[in-house]
Formats: structure tokens, C-alpha cells, sequence
């Protein structure tokens, strides 16, 4: 039904689209008519008009992947038909920006294009005493002045190889769910190290449609890479948290490093991406190569609701805790705003992105499309007696999972050990109360680090006293308790031996205060006496981490076994889903490269319309429409522009490209292989596309245009090397 080549289907699918649109109008019509009939009959009828909701054609996304790209779906949309060589260029002027996200090369000596928000730790680690290079920005007027980044490295995609079969007939062969997973990691570990060792490049194997398909991705690393250009991050970044995750946009979210070779000269690729100056037009069809990060978009309805109803809740409020926490700290310390500048902006970015998440999974209309889409998934396979007898049990038994795990996820989430949100001392407890129960076995049933020689070294690193800041950590567990007692209940016992009776605020400052875990002697007198030692300690840390230890224990033990059903059971979920649909679905994002194809276009919001481009007047208006506001101050340099600077070029733009987290410092290109931009964000309405692309409801992605990067490159900052090599694809005669 989903065939993106059956012209007659893709029609249909695109009314129920439509129809869809229609029914979430009448919804929220049927919203502001309670008062005139009875509640019951309210629910009736929005329960009959979310019925007739219908999955779209590219709910699950439009992210192909090279091995599998629809060429025949890009000819009947685009008039367009690459063939091999084209995907082949295309992949390999395309790169993975370290662990976190995209770039490419833009010229044949080695320039590589990425985000700023990308780059902003390189920036830092660049900068010389006496920098700030986020306020300042950066251009190496020559090769030499460029600044190599410690431990920075970008990845090109060299060969993609089909293991599926191999590792589909591991997993076959073997009886339980532990002995599947252990069997497909032994299978994909074999592969990985003879063909690094065959080829010399890095191996990754890459899961696609939870396990239907296996790919064998190798990837030659570049760790050579220096600064060349960077704005300033009140550019990059303007409109600051207020503009992220929205459209129009001002934002010249742009950085430029260079490759080197082995020899320390300029590295030369074969393949890289010519510029346009002229970028895209309205309409136009563009396509977005990078490395999407993650998405849920083959998950079972049962799945997305526990991320509404717990995951991604708790996500959220360990987000909005550490912001609060952070800003707390800043104004008890502004002298210290600069050095949390980057984890506030870092946090900000989660807490908008969950927000948007949650949003969109409480919205009843793209749940119950997603719901209908997994209505007729199991239905093509359960009306197939093969399909049936092999997957037909998999539904039921993720809904039974996902029972058993919300039933413990408050003993799950609460007692965590470390990671964001949790405090020092509470996980220097939980290292003590470890210990205890690991010492009062048999050296035979301990952890391997409880055994022989690791022992003393274990010992010895819980022996290390607390340091950390304590203000900021007091500000921490402040947070942690309040979320431990929405979680578990204030009538739980463990939280009542944290707060007796007091509030948070008054129980951190106790607790802090009198804890032993910051005294080296104490401290080894614990270690040195456990397990009786501790399980006698009367610091309230230790003693409530001794009372949750148990349940901790139990919750995660429920959590591993439900997780490797779980992770059979999407295993047989997405090799059902390849065997009645094919590659016709994109497989959900891996942070591997993929093609989204999409027009430039602008969409209907707030009333008005966003248009498909903004320009540097628009940035200017922002600058004097919110006098003295941070978010929209501008630097020195822009206050006074050159005369030859056109405000009227494109600055950002948007597109109905499929995008999510990972594709940042993507480039957008044309049919000819140019780039027209470079995408940095997702509007509001992008965010629900962890779980599905909704195109017909507003999702966006926000690219900076590439004529306007050219623009200030050359008018802004005088970078005139930058901008004559990103015209010639090559370095010009200046050094």
C-alpha cells in the first residue's frame, strides 16, 4: 500500500493526507462546542472523527539510504534520474562531523563546511590567551594561520556492504532472546574485523529497520582538521533560544575547517561539492545528504506511548532541572556565566526539542495516524499465513514489555547512579552501597570488578572524597530530591529518609552538610570496613542508597530482560516490515548518511504566511525591533555594514526536506550537485519528527542560503580567500 512507485496508491495515500487536515480542523472545532451537548457525546464524536484519521504516505520519513535510494520515485517527482556516479560523488563529497554531527568538502583543496553550533567546542579549543572566539569569531587570513583542533575528525563513507544474510542466519539459529543478541554481536564483530583488516578502513555495522536489514558502512577518517572560519555565535546563533526551532529565521550558523593530508599539506579530495552563488529558488527541488541521528518512526503504537506517558517526560524534567540549576548558579555567579555558556545553550536546545516531542505525541490526530499505520502493517501480516506464523506474536509481546517496565520505571529513573540531574553525593553513595552488597557474596557470584586484583583498584577509586562544586551540586540534588518525590511519592520510604519532614532546598543544605563523603579518612574507613561498615553508616546519603539498592536492582533487572525481548522482538518487527513493504519505507535515522529529497517552500503559520526566504533585512529589522535584547543584539562589525553589502540577498530558507538531530552541518544541494545551503534547524513543527514527518502539517527544515554565506563571507568579515576558493571549488593564488 505504501509503494512509492504505484502512481494510483500515492494519490490515494495523499487524500487520506488531506482528509486528514479536514478531521483535525473539525476536532478542534468540536473542542469549543462543549457546553452544547453532554461530555459523553463530545468523546463520542471525537473518538468517530479520529477514526477517520489516516496514515500519510511519508509518515515515516523520506530519509533514503544510498544502498536503497528510489530512483524511480525520484524520476516521477523530480523529472530527475541519477544514476550511479551521480550517488557515488555525492557520497563521497559528503562527511560525519565527528560524533555529533554532518559536513562536507566544498572544494578540492579540503574546505569543509559544517554548522557553528556544531563547532563550538573546536572554536573554544582553538582559541589562544586572551580569546574569546565565540564573541570575536575567527578567519586564518592564510594556510599557515589556520589552527589544527585536538582530537577533532571528520569521516567520508567509502563502501556499503550487505551482511544480512549472515547475521539473520546467526540469530535464526539460536533458542533465547539473550542467545539471538549474543549471536547477532559475535556474527557482526567476526565481519567488522576481517574487513577492517582486508581493507583498512573503520567498520561500523549499521542496524536498518530495527534489525531487517544489516549494512557493513566503512569509513576512511580524516583527523587532521583545522579552524579556517567562524561568525561569531550571536550571528550564528541570532535569535538565541527564542528563534531556535523556528521559522523565519536570521541565523548564519556557518563554520569552515580544512582537511590535511598525512604531510600536513591541504588534503585533495576527488570528490566534493561545488558552490552556488545563486542558491535555490522557490520550488525548487533540493535534497539534504547528511547523517540524521535517530528517530522513532517504525515503533509500535504501545512504544511511542510510554515515551509520551514516561520517557520522555522524565527526559524533560531532568532537562528542566539542570537548566534551572544552571541558571540559579550563574546568578549567584555571574563572573562564571562565559564558562557555562555552551552547556546552557546545549541544554536549552533539549528542553525545546522534548518539548516539541511530547507535544507531538500528545497530539491525538499524528498519534492516530501513526496508530493506523500500525493497524494496517499487522494487518498485511497477519492476512499472510508465513508472515503470520513469524511475526504475528511480536505486537503483543512489546505491549507486554512496555507494562512491565512502566511498572518499575519509577524505581528505574528515580535511583539512577549517575548522568545528568544526579548528584555527587548520591553517587558516591550508590558506589558504596555497590560495594557492600558486592562483598557480602561469594567472590564467584561478585562483578568482575569486585574480583582478584580489580578489587583493590575499585576500592580505591570509591575511596576518593567527593570534589566537586557544591553550590552548583546542592543546586543539583535541590532538583533531584523534588523529581525523586514526584516520581516515587513523598510517602516512599526512601524519600522519607532523605527529607525528614523538611523541604528540598532545607534537606540539600542538610544532607551536603553532613555528609562524611567528602572526608578522605571516613571515606577509606567505609571502604576499608565493608560491607558491615557500611551497611552500619548512619550518613543519610549512604543509608538511603543502601535502602534503594535492592529496588534499583530489581527494576534494572526487569528493564534488561524486557529490553533484549524488546530488542528481538523490533529485530522481527522491522524484518516483517521489509518483507511486506521493501525498501518503499526509509529504514529510522542510525547517524548514517542518507538523502532527503524536498522542495524549497514556504507554509502557512501564526495566521500569515513564512516565506520560503529571508533576507539580511530581515535580521536588521530583528535588531531594531527588540532594542538592547540579547537575543537579537548584533556585533560591532554588523552595526555598520559596507556599502557594497546587499541586505536584499537570502539569508535563511526553508524546505520540505526530512531532516532530525545529526543533520546539522548538512548540505543542501541541487539536481547539478551544487550547494544551495546549508541546514541547521527545524522549525516548531519538525519536532514531532522523531516519530513521524508530517509535511502537510508544517514540518520545515531551516537552511542558511547559500548566497547569503557568500555574502558576508566576503562583505561582513573581508574573507575574501574563503569566498574566491568556495567560487573556484579550489584555493586561490593567496596565501
Amino acid at each position: 500500500m505504501y509503494c512509492l512507485k504505484n502512481r494510483n496508491v500515492m494519490t490515494m495515500m495523499l487524500r487520506n493526507v488531506f482528509r486528514s487536515v479536514a478531521i483535525v480542523t473539525t476536532i478542534a472545532l468540536l473542542t469549543g462546542c462543549g457546553s452544547s451537548g453532554s461530555m459523553s457525546s463530545y468523546e463520542m464524536a471525537k473518538k468517530e472523527q479520529l477514526e477517520q484519521v489516516k496514515a500519510g504516505p511519508f509518515d515515516s520519513g523520506r530519509m533514503w539510504t544510498f544502498e536503497d535510494a528510489p530512483v524511480e520515485y525520484f524520476k516521477e517527482t523530480y523529472n530527475f534520474s541519477p544514476d550511479d556516479e551521480w550517488f557515488k560523488d555525492v557520497r563521497l563529497s559528503a562527511l560525519r562531523f565527528a560524533t555529533w554531527c554532518s559536513a562536507s568538502f566544498v572544494s578540492g583543496d579540503g574546505l569543509v563546511m559544517t554548522n557553528h553550533h556544531c563547532s563550538r567546542s573546536p572554536i573554544v579549543d582553538v582559541q589562544e590567551e586572551g580569546e574569546i572566539l565565540l564573541d570575536t569569531g575567527f578567519f586564518a587570513e592564510t594556510l599557515e594561520d589556520e589552527r589544527k583542533v585536538p582530537d577533532l575528525f571528520v569521516e567520508q563513507l567509502i563502501e556499503i556492504r550487505d551482511i544480512s544474510k549472515d547475521v539473520h542466519a546467526a540469530m535464526d539459529a539460536a533458542e533465547t532472546d539473550q542467545a539471538r543478541l549474543d549471536a547477532r554481536d559475535a556474527t557482526t564483530d567476526r565481519i567488522s574485523k576481517a574487513v577492517e583488516e582486508e581493507t583498512g578502513y573503520r567498520a561500523q555495522v549499521v542496524t536498518l529497520y530495527n534489525g531487517g536489514k544489516y549494512s557493513l558502512y566503512l569509513y576512511k577518517r580524516f583527523d587532521d582538521v583545522r579552524l579556517v572560519f567562524a561568525p561569531e555565535l550571536q550571528v550564528a546563533h541570532y535569535g538565541g533560544e527564542d528563534d531556535n526551532f523556528t521559522y523565519p529565521r536570521y541565523g548564519l550558523d556557518v563554520t569552515f575547517f580544512r582537511v590535511y593530508d598525512e604531510d600536513g599539506k591541504p588534503y585533495k579530495p576527488d570528490h566534493f561539492f561545488n558552490w552556488s552563488k545563486s542558491g535555490a529558488k522557490e520550488g525548487e527541488g533540493v535534497f539534504v545528504i547528511g547523517n540524521p541521528g535517530s528517530t522513532n518512526r517504525l515503533s509500535t503504537t504501545e512504544q511511542l506511548e510510554y515515551y509520551r506517558d514516561v520517557q520522555y517526560p522524565f527526559v524533560s524534567d531532568l532537562l528542566n532541572n539542570r537548566m534551572d540549576a544552571l541558571l540559579t548558579y550563574t546568578e549567584m555567579y555571574p563572573e562564571k556565566k562565559e564558562q557555562m555558556r555552551t552547556d546552557i545553550l546545549s541544554i536549552a536546545n533539549g528542553q525545546k526539542a522534548y518539548m516539541g516531542r511530547l507535544s507531538g505525541l500528545r497530539n491525538d490526530v499524528l498519534l492516530q495516524r501513526r496508530r493506523d499505520f500500525d493497524r494496517q502493517f499487522k494487518a498485511e501480516v497477519m492476512k499472510r499465513p508465513e508472515l503470520k506464523e513469524k511475526y504475528g506474536h511480536v505486537w503483543d509481546e512489546i505491549a507486554e514489555t512496555r507494562m512491565q517496565t512502566r511498572a518499575v520505571a519509577g524505581d528505574l529513573y528515580a535511583f539512577r547512579s549517575g548522568g545528568l540531574g544526579v548528584s555527587a553525593f548520591f553517587s558516591k553513595a550508590a558506589q558504596l552501597a555497590n560495594l557492600a552488597d558486592q562483598l557480602a557474596k561469594p567472590e564467584a557470584d561478585r562483578a568482575d570488578a569486585y574480583t582478584g586484583s580489580k578489587l583493590e583498584l575499585t576500592k580505591k577509586s570509591i575511596a576518593n572524597p567527593v570534589r566537586t562544586d557544591m553550590d552548583l551540586d546542592r543546586l543539583t540534588l535541590e532538583r533531584q530530591l523534588k523529581l525523586m518525590a514526584k516520581m516515587l511519592g513523598k510517602d516512599d520510604p526512601v524519600i522519607q529518609t532523605l527529607l525528614q519532614g523538611r523541604n528540598c532546598v532545607d534537606a540539600a543544605r542538610a544532607l551536603i552538610d553532613g555528609s562524611v563523603l567528602t572526608d578522605s579518612a571516613k571515606l577509606a574507613t567505609l571502604v576499608d570496613g565493608a560491607p558491615a561498615a557500611i551497611g552500619a553508616c548512619k550518613d543519610v546519603f549512604v543509608a538511603a542508597a543502601n535502602m534503594a539498592l535492592p529496588r534499583y536492582q530489581e527494576a534494572t533487572q526487569v528493564a534488561r530482560e524486557t529490553s533484549a525481548r524488546d530488542q528481538v522482538n523490533r529485530t522481527l518487527l522491522g524484518r516483517a516490515l521489509f518483507d511486506v513493504y521493501g525498501t518503499n519505507i526509509p529504514p529510522d535515522a542510525t547517524f548514517t548518511l542518507r538523502i532527503a529529497d524536498g522542495v524549497v517552500k514556504g507554509y502557512d503559520y501564526n495566521g500569515t504566511r513564512a516565506p520560503a526566504h529571508t533576507t539580511f533585512h530581515g535580521m536588521y529589522d530583528r535588531y531594531y525591533s527588540f532594542p538592547g535584547e540579547e537575543s537579537w543584539d548584533l556585533p560591532d562589525r554588523w552595526k555598520n555594514p559596507p556599502a557594497e553589502f546587499d541586505m536584499s540577498t537570502p539569508l535563511d530558507f526553508s524546505s520540505t526536506n526530512d531532516i532530525i538531530g545529526g543533520n546539522s552541518g548538512s548540505p543542501m544541494i541541487n539536481l547539478d550537485r551544487e550547494v544551495v545551503g546549508l541546514i541547521f534547524d527545524g522549525n516548531i513543527e519538525s519536532l514531532p519528527g522523531d516519530f513521524i514527518f508530517a509535511e502537510d502539517m508544517g514540518n520545515r527544515t531551516v537552511s542558511v542560503h547559500s548566497s547569503g554565506i557568500l555574502e558576508a563571507v566576503r562583505h561582513i568579515f573581508g574573507a575574501e580567500r574563503v569566498a574566491k576558493e568556495l567560487e573556484r571549488g579550489s584555493l586561490p593564488n593567496m596565501r
